[in-house]
This record gives structure tokens, C-alpha cells and sequence, in this order.
């Protein structure tokens, strides 16, 4: 089968058709589609059009987002997530965050701009993200905040059951408290001591350096225009 721009080859259908709802061993009807909606999904996320923008191919434009929407809902991408996440690798485990600029159309509609994670920072209307990776710089964990939330506060949550041998973060990272937590779970803190300290806390610069790759996931992440640019309203979509 030609696999078609932004879709998904027959290797990685492979590693999430059995996640999905809608299997033939599953209650209700058996869904006959799920690689093409999961595919149309694809389009709108990398290209970063409106969904009535989505191609005929893929169905009806609100049918797919009203299932996306529900998928959403019920945590299906979620466990997706989860489930190719598993074969992690926990030498180093690097947090980080990034400001995503919200589009005019993502702060429309009922209940003002606190209950969507958005908030005013550097840039305008923002949203943030602070992401935890592992050794090869792959996604483990993803939490959405308004764009004026500190990095620092997040980092606990960030690493809340994660087990690693070392924990590589910068300055904006660099709190007691959280150097506390990496001891807790058993491995090293590698993160810049903010100039502020009255004694600096040296690191090794060597495994330091390769923080950059939570850069590097942020980048290829960016290749999704929807993730680039906050286009959505409900935080639960984006």
C-alpha cells in the first residue's frame, strides 16, 4: 500500500494497531478504519490546518474530530503513548521545558484562558511544556502548563515514578528541594548551579553535554505544526 504524506508505514501501524479500540475482540462494533482515522489525525497535527481542512479521503471532517475528541477523552492516545514508551532507556533521564505561542483562535470560547493552560509570558499568550526524555532523547512525559509557570515546579511531577540512573536539567532546575527528589529515587543530579548560590554545586560537564538531546526532541516534535504553534482550545486536544 503507498503510504501517503504524514502516514503511518506498515511497521509503525504494526506497533499500535493491537492499542486501539475497536478490535475484533473487543464489545460494540469492530472500528474497520482506525488506520486511516489515525492517519487523517496525522495530516491535521503535522500539517497544522483547521480540521475542515482535513481530505476527503479520510472521512468527514467533524466525524474524524468528534472521534478524536472522545479518543482524547477516554485516554486512548495516552495509552499509545504509554505503551511505546516501555522500552526505554533510564542511563540518563533529562527534563526541560519550551514556550509554544497560542494562536488568537486557541483563547476563544467560554471560561477565559485559566482553565486551558494558558497564560501571558514573554511573546504574548503562551502555553508550556516541560518534557522528561530518556538516554536517546525519546518522549516519556508531557505536561502542559499556562506559558508563565516556572520550570522548577514541575519537575517533581515530571519525574514522579521514574526510576534512572542520572538526572540531567539546567540552572532553572537548580533547587534543593529538587536535588532532594533525584537522591530519593536513587540517582545522581547533573544540573547547573544558578549564579545565585552562594556556594556553586559542581556537576560533570562531560555527561552534561549530552542534555542537548532533550533540544534535539523538542526540535523533531516542532515538525508537528499543531504542536508548534497552540491552535487548539481545550488543553485536553493540544
Amino acid at each position: 500500500m503507498a503510504v501517503k504524506r504524514y502516514e503511518l508505514n506498515d511497521a509503525q501501524w504494526s506497533r499500535i494497531a493491537a492499542l486501539l479500540p475497536g478490535k475484533a475482540n473487543d464489545p460494540g462494533v469492530t472500528a474497520l478504519d482506525n488506520r486511516l482515522f489515525v492517519n487523517g489525525c496525522l495530516w491535521v497535527l503535522r500539517s497544522g490546518a483547521h480540521w475542515r481542512d482535513l481530505p476527503e479521503r479520510y472521512g468527514k471532517w467533524k466525524t474524524v474530530h468528534r472521534r478524536f475528541s472522545r479518543w482524547c477523552h477516554a485516554g486512548v492516545w495516552e495509552r499509545v503513548f504509554a505503551a511505546l514508551t516501555t522500552d526505554r532507556d533510564n542511563q540518563y533521564l533529562m527534563i526541560d521545558s519550551i514556550i509554544v505561542r497560542a494562536h488568537q483562535q486557541a483563547a476563544t470560547g467560554k471560561g477565559g484562558p485559566k482553565i486551558k493552560a494558558l497564560g501571558r509570558s514573554r511573546g504574548g499568550l503562551t502555553t508550556k511544556i516541560h518534557l522528561l526524555v530518556d538516554t536517546l532523547g525519546r518522549p516519556l512525559r508531557i505536561i502542559v502548563t499556562a506559558g508563565q509557570v516556572g520550570d522548577i515546579t514541575q519537575a517533581p511531577a515530571l519525574l514522579e515514578g521514574q526510576s534512572g540512573d542520572t538526572v540531567l536539567a539546567d540552572k532553572a532546575y537548580d533547587s534543593n528541594a529538587f536535588r532532594s527528589v533525584i537522591a530519593d529515587m536513587g540517582a545522581k543530579a547533573v544540573i547547573a548551579s544558578n549564579r545565585s548560590r552562594k556556594i556553586i554545586i559542581p556537576h560533570d560537564a562531560l555527561v552534561y553535554k549530552h542534555g542537548n538531546r532533550v533540544e534535539r526532541c523538542f526540535n523533531r516534535m516542532k515538525h508537528f505544526r499543531r504542536f508548534a504553534t497552540r491552535y487548539d482550545r481545550r488543553t485536553i486536544h493540544f
